[in-house]
């Protein structure tokens, strides 16, 4: 399979609807940064969705030697609008590659508005809408454009790039991101976006091999549950 080609920013931040795989897309891209050998720092800004979160994937990442930054009651019962001042060092220090898993929807983004201002004045970012158009309130173009228009105005930083990321989950093959490919080039030209890569777990990533020049595959499961990253 051709080797994933993407020239990251110093800074990446990815956003999207609740349940688009944002988060997914934000460990495996900080991964493999790290497999570059590339100095990353992964931080969770979902202050408002308990599910899903980066830190699902602490254990992965500190085997890749990544540090993680999220809320101090993640993946607990006790949930508190509040982000660690880490988040702020991570932001403003320009010695390693930031990788920013924004929080769901216009809600979730609100989070990013008090990192704006530093973003924008280093202006050495991605901002990518990460879109999954098998989801039911992104299942259009038109309807992407309006969720990623929201995310917007709430975190303050204008997107720059979209990230193809439809999938129906397990039931996902490669025809499942195939058939998208026309509404993903309407939401890019209605967005004026160009769409930067695309995903799919990596069985899939291999059959779409030449198809999709730019795919970031997915972590994958064995039959035991261990999660890994497949090259």
């Amino acid at each position: 399979m051709k080797k994933f080609e993407y020239t990251p920013r110093r800074v990446t931040l990815f956003a999207g609807h609740y349940g688009s795989g944002k988060t997914n897309l934000a460990v495996n891209f900080a991964l493999h940064l790290a497999e570059q050998g590339q100095a990353v720092t992964i931080a969770d800004l979902d202050i408002v969705n308990p599910y899903f979160r980066t830190k699902d994937s602490a254990e992965l990442l500190a085997r890749a030697g990544i540090p993680l930054i999220s809320p101090a009651y993640a993946n607990t019962n006790v949930d508190l609008p509040a982000l660690p001042r880490e988040v702020y060092e991570l932001v403003a220090r320009r010695d390693r590659y930031a990788v920013l898993d924004v929080g769901g929807d216009d809600r979730g983004a609100y989070a990013l508005g008090r990192y704006a201002p530093m973003i924008l004045e280093e202006n050495d970012y991605e901002m990518l809408f990460v879109a999954n158009l098998h989801r039911p309130l992104t299942k259009t173009p038109a309807d992407a454009l309006e969720v990623m228009r929201e995310i917007e105005a709430a975190g303050g930083i204008p997107f720059t790039g979209i990230v193809n990321n439809s999938n129906l989950g397990e039931l996902s093959n490669a025809d499942t991101l195939l058939r998208t490919e026309a509404a993903m080039a309407e939401l890019a030209e209605l967005s004026g976006l160009p769409i930067c890569f695309s995903a799919a777990e990596a069985e899939i990533a291999r059959e779409l091999d030449g198809v999709f020049p730019l795919t970031l595959q997915s972590k994958y499961f064995d039959i035991k549950g261990e999660e890994k990253w497949q090259k």
